[in-house]
């Protein structure tokens, strides 16, 4: 798989990493072995990178992850994990002493002395601003807790003024073919800056699939059932904030696009994937998997051709038609 340098970290990383939110059973019920699995088939099909973050499963995701690597020492992975979500969202708790107790937790978590990549985990948008906060994050990197920090993102205005600060080392955002406001703005910033994005909800959870109907049902403990309204968190992260109906026809397009331009050697998922990290700026692309079949296909995705031009402008159609007007001002 082809492999890009993550902006001011330095490091090279799988253009396709693996989200690992689904790993903290938030998604429904995942076994630890089941967990380990989907690990170990994206490390075999050359992913680099996992992201995963201290309020996943309220720190399953990280333990399950920190013993995998211990399991295997060998494999060259970059860990990125997130942290501040599990206080509340007050911008006065992001002090350098909540931070030094919050990687703590994640350091024994991930089985680390020093973690790859901390961001902040879409903090309240004052944070973004407050030079204290910056200041703490570059003592840490100076005592060697961490090797380098970035910030996860809810809006294109968050990311900006994040990417002017010199200490940050990524961005990650939500990038993908329901979500193109961050192609303006924010990749070409983040470019200029040296900055690496990390493209998140990459699938618009799992609309870009194709797979799902009006009948598709999730468990209650999915995020998909139970924050289509945006009352566990902004509604951005469920399905890129796009009603579910609307969504579906848009995905529909989206999958006659994918067999129209493309073929029936590459899924609508792999397509979606594949248009996420090919995008000039983006670094890698962190879609989430919970069976050892996904992890492959979603691997797989860092492998496919470029798209094209008329596959390109065909997003950005299905986007004007059926999103544009509902969700491009939200975010």
């Amino acid at each position: 798989m082809e492999r890009q340098v993550l902006g001011r970290t330095g490091r090279l990383v799988s253009v396709v990493g693996l989200g690992t939110w689904q790993l903290g059973a938030d998604w429904g019920d995942v076994s630890e072995d089941d967990a380990r699995a989907v690990l170990d088939a994206s490390a075999e099909a050359g992913v680099t990178f996992f992201d995963t973050a201290d309020v996943y499963g309220d720190g399953r995701s990280e333990q399950i992850i920190g013993g995998y690597l211990a399991d295997n020492p060998d494999l060259n992975i970059t860990v990125a994990t997130k942290m501040g979500r599990r206080a509340e969202q007050d911008p006065a708790n992001f002090t350098l002493e909540s931070f030094r107790e919050w990687i703590d937790r994640s350091r024994r978590n991930l089985r680390t002395d020093r973690l790859d990549l901390v961001q902040l985990h879409c903090p309240p948008t004052a944070v973004y601003s407050q030079d204290a906060v910056y200041d703490a994050l570059d003592t840490l990197v100076a005592d060697g807790a961490i090797a380098a920090y970035g910030v996860s993102v809810e809006t294109v205005d968050e990311a900006l003024t994040a990417i002017s600060r010199p200490g940050v080392a990524t961005v990650q955002i939500i990038v993908n073919a329901f979500r193109l406001k961050p192609l303006e703005k924010v990749l070409p910033a983040a470019s200029d800056a040296g900055i690496g994005v990390i493209a998140r909800v990459p699938l618009a959870s799992g609309l870009l699939s194709g797979k799902y109907t009006k009948d598709t049902t999730f468990a209650d403990s999915d995020h998909r059932s139970y924050n289509r309204d945006g009352s566990a968190f902004d509604v951005g992260e469920t399905f890129s904030g796009v009603d579910y109906e609307t969504g579906l026809r848009a995905a529909g397009e989206f999958t006659a696009l994918v067999h129209d331009r493309l073929g029936p050697d590459v899924t609508p998922a792999q397509a979606a994937i594949a248009w996420a990290w090919q995008q000039p700026g983006i670094s890698t692309v962190i879609p989430g998997a919970r069976s050892v079949e996904q992890a492959r296909a979603n691997a797989a995705a860092g492998t496919v051709d470029a798209l094209g031009p008329l596959f390109v402008s065909g997003v950005r159609e299905i986007y004007d038609e059926h999103l544009r007007a509902q969700i491009h001002d939200r975010w």
